[in-house]
Parts: C-alpha cells; structure tokens; sequence
C-alpha cells in the first residue's frame, strides 16, 4: 500500500508541473501576486473550518467530554491531519495517531472508538453535502452528460461503502474478519491480541450508538459545517481577484469541489488532483484555466499552513509526554502523583 501511494505521489507532482507548464508560470505568479495577503483570510477560514471538524470529534468521544478542552483535542485533531496530508498511508497513519494522542489522556479503547465513530461521520457528512449538491446542481447548471454520470455512478458506489461500514458499526462487527482469523487459527498471538482489542472496541461503538446517537447527529452536523467552508474559499478567492459571482454560481462551484474532494482523498496530498479540480469548478463559473490553476494553488499553500501546524502540534505534545514521563521516572517516591498530573494537563 505503500509503495502503491509513492506512486501516486509521483505521478500527482509530474501532473502538477504539466498543469503549471501549460498554464504559464508567470501569469500563475501574478494572480497569486494580486491574491496578495487577502490568502490570510482563506487561512483563517480554514482554520475555522478544523475546529468545526474538532467539534465533530469530540462529539464522538465516549464518557465526558470536559476531561478535554477544545485546544487539545484541536491540536490532536490536526497533528492526525497532518500526518494524512504529508505523508502516503493512505488516510491511515493519522487516524492511528490521533487514537494514541488520545489515548495518553483517556483509554486506548476509547480513543480508537472515537476515531472510528469519527471517520465515519466525517464521511457522511462529506456523502451527505454531496449528494444535496448535485440536486442542487441539476437544476442551475449545465454539465456534460459524461461529467453527470461519473458523478452519479461513483456517488452511489461510496454510498454504498459507507453505509456498509455504518451498518458494520452499529452491530459491532467491525473485527469480524479478524475474529475469523482467530477462529481459524490464523494469525498467531498477533491476531488473538488485535482481535481481543477491537472486539472491545466494536461493544463501544455498538453501545455509542444505542445510548448517544443524538452525539452522532451533532458530529455529522459539525462536520458537514466544517465541509462547507469550500464556499466560503470560492467567495473569498474570487472576490480577492476583483472577479464576484452570484451566489448560486459560487455554491455551485464549491459543491463541484466538495465531489472531488470526495473522490480522490485516498491521494497523498491530493497532489495534482486538488489543482485539476479547481480548473473544472472554476470553468463551471466561465473562468479561464489560469484563475482555476492560482484557486488551486491558493487552497494548497492554506493546507500547508494548517499541515506545518498539525506537524508542530504533534512535535511539541509527544515532546511532552516524553518529558512528563521522564519526570515520573525521576521524581522522589514520595512526590504527589496528582501534581505529575497537573503539569502533563496544563
């Protein structure tokens, strides 16, 4: 899976430098010079748009949520996006870091739920504005049939993914497959231990959504909140660019981006995908290829701001634990454990 993401990776960066070539670099560079620092305003947007996604999260997290406040599970929730967005695990790596970075101040089994019960809802919620989206865009936009159907045809192959992981959740079978293994003897201790945990995990998700379904409504409404700041990115942009259009033009756009989004976060870094799709949506709008190209360099250089935050935010709180648990090595026996406490809280 790897190896099969590097190639991705660098396939997406030949096709970022053809779009750039045939695009012109110089008249790239220039819309970004008019763009200028009104790109803090698309950064500052976005950033918006994580918290609504933290929201999200900590919806999802079982027991009470005030052991937690917002600024931590914030900086949890982007260093795992982070770790996503930089690096080709295919959308997994950072879900395994949220779960241990949540896991260092509640219990592994709740961690990993949360972050399952999450994924999932980020997903419907994506699913969901998508599917709205193209009602909305059948009716004010003309676009080709061949655009049409590959919209409807890959729409209902996720919907039915997602709902077989939905389904999968609120039976608790997550682990099935490793159960079966087990069962099988197949897999060694390896597998009776990974089995043992996510057969814990899958009761805890099975019983969230028996006792606090309304905590997953809230997440998905959250969550697509978070999802539609894509309509506030093509406002600002074009409005920046001294090039305004009609609202429906604009929600139009920005749901043609949200179905892209959808289709290829399996992509390391959407490289090459991000800067295709926001030529097409723009195009939708009658912008020329050029104003695509700078949208979509705009949208990356604001995502590599919030990456290098989730990176800094992992770097500095793995830091501290190191740091409080060499402490706790350290200090006299003697020495109140509720002030080991304190320090690793505040």
């Amino acid at each position: 899976m790897k190896c099969f993401n590097t190639v991705l990776l660098a396939l997406g960066l030949a096709f970022v430098v053809y779009l750039v070539e045939r695009t012109g670099w110089k008249q790239l560079w220039q819309q970004l010079r008019i763009l200028g620092w009104g790109i803090t305003l698309i950064v500052v947007a976005e950033g918006l748009a994580n918290v609504a996604h933290t929201v999200g999260w900590r919806h999802c997290i079982p027991g009470s949520r005030t052991q937690l406040s917002l600024w931590q599970l914030f900086r949890m929730n982007m260093a795992g996006w982070a770790i996503n967005y930089l690096t080709p695990t295919a959308s997994v790596g950072g879900e395994v870091s949220r779960a241990s970075l949540l896991a260092a101040k509640r219990n592994g089994t709740d961690a990993a739920g949360s972050v399952l019960l999450d994924k999932l809802m980020t997903a419907v919620a994506h699913l969901v504005l998508v599917v709205f989206g193209a009602l909305f865009l059948f009716w004010r936009v003309k676009l080709p049939i061949q655009l049409w159907i590959a919209m409807v045809m890959t729409t209902a192959f996720l919907t039915v993914g997602i709902a077989g992981f939905l389904v999968m959740q609120i039976r608790g079978t997550a682990g099935i497959v490793c159960r079966w293994l087990v069962k099988h003897k197949l897999g060694g201790r390896f597998m009776a231990g990974v089995a043992k945990n996510l057969w814990r995990v899958d009761a805890l998700v099975k019983q969230f959504y028996r006792q606090r379904s309304h905590d997953l409504v809230l997440s998905v409404f959250w969550h697509a909140l978070g999802h539609s700041v894509a309509i506030v990115h093509v406002w600002l942009f074009l409005t920046l660019l001294g090039q305004p259009a009609s609202l429906v033009a604009v929600a139009a756009a920005a749901c043609l981006a949200l179905w892209f989004d959808l289709l290829t976060f399996a992509v390391p870094i959407n490289l090459g995908t991000l800067e295709a799709s926001r030529i097409v949506v723009l195009k939708v709008l009658g912008c020329q290829a050029l104003l695509g190209m700078a949208f979509g360099v705009a949208i990356r250089a604001v995502q590599v701001f919030w990456a290098c935050f989730g990176l800094v935010s992992y770097a500095f709180t793995t830091l501290r634990r190191k740091e409080a648990a060499q402490r706790r090595c350290d200090c006299p026996k003697n020495e109140s454990a509720l002030n080991i406490y304190m320090e690793e809280t505040t």
